[in-house]
């Protein structure tokens, strides 16, 4: 079965985008829920949500809990792809190494094809691409130089242009590859509904923001 690793932000979504058009759509999305708020591995913030997304794409949905500590996190990803007969599994690693390597490592034990459509993608050519097909927003920030601002917003072109500065001036990685921020997709090409976000609180203690959707449903695009 070909399966995705989805955590309902810009790029495993994108990377289902990718291997669709190539004709390797998934039909199956493996959410990790992390119970530990600072996984290495996975997201957590909104993770519920993550359904509402798959059923805007038709494709079945497995919610994985995992304890979220290192190493042994991988474990429990493991077990999720052998009880869910996965033969290739789409991930959207584009830059963090130690990502990448962790899950081909699983991947492999399992003769599981791994693919990586964004892999040493251009990163901000990434987020140009994000702002242009997708309706994504940056869920958490933690990252210097981006402020309360950012918390919310929208990945579109003046969001890109203000990350880019921000690269430039502090070195961020644009594509939030080292923990400086994450975000949520609304509404994507293979989105048959986009998700309306019908309630959300934000949390800003001055370094750290984050966007809480409170409650959501499906809309007619």
């Amino acid at each position: 079965m070909i399966a995705a690793l989805f955590s309902g932000g810009k790029d495993s979504t994108l990377a289902i985008h990718k291997a669709s058009e190539a004709g390797l759509k998934p039909k199956l999305l493996i959410t990790m829920k992390p119970y530990n708020e600072d996984s290495y591995m996975f997201h957590k913030p909104n993770i519920k949500y993550t359904s509402l997304q798959a059923k805007a794409m038709g494709i079945k949905h497995v919610i994985w809990d995992t304890e979220g500590e290192k190493e042994l996190e991988l474990n429990d990803l493991a077990e999720a792809l052998k009880a869910n007969n996965v033969t290739k599994l789409i991930t959207g690693a584009i830059a963090s190494r130690y990502q990448k390597d962790r899950i081909e490592s699983i991947c492999k034990e399992q003769g599981i094809e791994m693919i990586s459509p964004l892999w040493g993608m251009d990163q901000e050519k990434e987020l140009a691409e994000i702002a242009e097909k997708f309706e994504a927003i940056i869920t958490k920030v933690a990252a210097y130089g981006m402020d309360e601002s950012f918390v919310g917003a929208a990945i579109n072109k003046e969001t890109v242009e203000r990350l880019v500065a921000l690269k430039k001036k502090y070195r961020i990685n644009v594509a939030f590859e080292g923990g400086e921020a994450e975000s949520f997709v609304l509404n994507a090409p293979m989105f048959k509904k986009r998700v309306k976000i019908t309630s959300y609180h934000i949390t800003w203690d001055g370094t750290v923001g984050e966007y809480i959707i409170d409650g959501a449903e499906l809309s007619d695009k």
